[in-house]
Parts: C-alpha cells; structure tokens; sequence
C-alpha cells in the first residue's frame, strides 16, 4: 500500500479548513483544538468509569461476519466498570462502537461543545467508541458517508484511511460496507491481497486531545496500540452523489442484504467473500 502522512496542523480557522480540507475533500489532523475543552483534561478511562459505570455497554470484536448476526449487533454486553477494568487488567477484542453519550450520560455534553467547521454537525449523534489494546475495526466506511471529526481522548490509536477512489484495489464486499475481513491491514499479506499494493491512501497515530477530519466516505481502519477512547461528531454529506449513495445504503442495500441472508444463510456471507476477491482481481 502506499501510504502518505495525514497533513496536521496545530489549529485552523474555519476558512482555512473550508478552503484546504472540506472542499478538495481531504483528511487532516488537528492536533491543539480542543484543549479549553473541559473533556480535554477531564475524560479518561477512570472519569468514564465514574460517570457511567453502571450503565451496560454493547460490546464487539473483530469475529468475522456471520448471517444470523443483524446489522450492527453487538457481541456482547457488559458494564462499563468492568469493561474499563478489563481494558486496564489485559488485552481484548472487545470494542464498544457508536455508543451515544448524549441519551446515556447526558451530563458529558457539558465538557464539550460543537464546533463551527462551516458545517452543520449533526448534534443528537456525538458517538464514543473504545478499545482495548491491539482491537481493530475491520476497514469500512459509514453507511451514510457523512463528513466526520473524530476527537481522541486516551492512548495511542492508528489510523489508515482510503477515499472511494480505490474501491477496486481493496478487496469491497458486494451489498456491504466493508473489506474483506481477512485482511490485516495493519500488516497485510501482498502474496494473498497483491491488488493492495496499489492502493493509495493515508495513514497517522492519534494522540489524546487530536480531532481527525474524515471526508464523506472514506474508508477507515482504526487499531488501538493501547487502550483508550474516542469521540465522533458527523455532518450530513454534502455531494449529491454521496448522500443519494448513503440513502440507497440505508433503504435498500441494507435492506437487500438481511433480506439475503435469512434466504441463503450462510450461503450468502461466503458468496459475497468470494466475490471480493474475484471482482478485485479483475483489476490487476
């Protein structure tokens, strides 16, 4: 793969991110902006756990996609008190994903506040996701294409992101959202995936208090090198094709692909592996 640096700045103006990074549609690290944040100073794993230690948290790891799963369940359930406790005591797959701290612990809303990047971010949907050192998510982009600034808080996270551009090189699953989930893309096996080597994209290891602007689409693979926790604010996509793209994922693609997998089972999930592999191939 070729991997560049994300650009990162210690801060920016509202034209300046409008002009460099919205518009041409390209990430950008921000490495100062949120330091008179309260969360800045305030949000680690043990306030997280004081705050909303009882509340139960859903759960996932890095199991490969089975048909009986439906969309975004999660694997497993559990306090947040012990699941900090795990992150801390050992290494674990267990990550919690899109989990909304505006309806959970509404009390956090007031260590942030919702910045003017000139876009309109959508602000009933601040999500946190954590993770325990070594998770991963498998790579994918959202089902709505959204524009997204995901601010880090704890640990050291590693990044690699692909515009929609490089599509044929990564291995797409047909009818989803995401590659196919073999690839270790923190190390990847050119002899198994060889159409990666061709693929362009970009990479950077975040750091407590940094905001990573990813444009509408993107692909992103995220491993945690230590445990730790992020937060992500999304605006709606702004390029016609993108939100008529996010609109089928969520009515039809969706949709089609449940409906297919109560039908085929099984049977399914494997065809649309293969079919990763085969119509990437095509392109070498």
């Amino acid at each position: 793969m070729h991997l560049q640096d994300i650009p990162r700045v210690k801060n920016i103006t509202k034209e300046d991110f409008l002009k460099h990074f919205l518009k041409p549609q390209k990430p950008v690290v921000i490495e100062r902006f949120i330091e008179e944040w309260p969360a800045y100073s305030k949000w680690n794993l043990e306030y997280m756990k004081s705050v909303a230690g009882d509340k139960i948290v859903p759960l996932y790891d890095d199991r490969p996609v089975d048909y009986k799963d439906g969309f975004n369940e999660p694997h497993a359930k559990m306090k947040m008190a012990d699941y900090i406790d795990l992150l801390k005591k050992e290494p674990t797959k267990f990550r919690i994903f899109l989990w909304n701290i505006l309806k959970e612990v509404p009390q956090l809303q007031r260590d942030f506040t919702y910045p003017d990047f000139g876009l309109r971010l959508m602000k009933s949907l601040p999500m946190l996701f954590f993770g325990g050192k070594d998770s991963h998510t498998f790579m994918h982009y959202d089902i709505d294409l959204a524009n997204i600034f995901h601010f880090h808080f704890e640990g050291d996270k590693q990044i690699i992101l692909f515009n929609q551009s490089q599509n044929k090189y990564l291995y797409k699953v047909p009818h989803s959202l995401i590659t196919n989930e073999r690839i270790d893309f923190s190390n990847p096996d050119y002899s198994k995936w060889p159409a990666l080597k061709q693929a362009k994209g970009y990479k950077t290891t975040l750091q407590h208090g940094e905001v990573l602007y990813m444009p509408e689409g993107y692909w992103h693979y995220m491993k945690y090198l230590t445990p730790g926790f992020s937060m992500s604010l999304r605006a709606i996509a702004r390029n016609p094709k993108n939100l008529s793209k996010a609109l089928y994922n969520v009515f039809i693609m969706r949709n089609y692909d449940n409906v297919m997998r109560r039908i085929k089972g099984q049977k399914w999930i494997d065809w649309k592996n293969k079919k990763s592999i085969s119509n990437t191939n095509k392109q070498l």
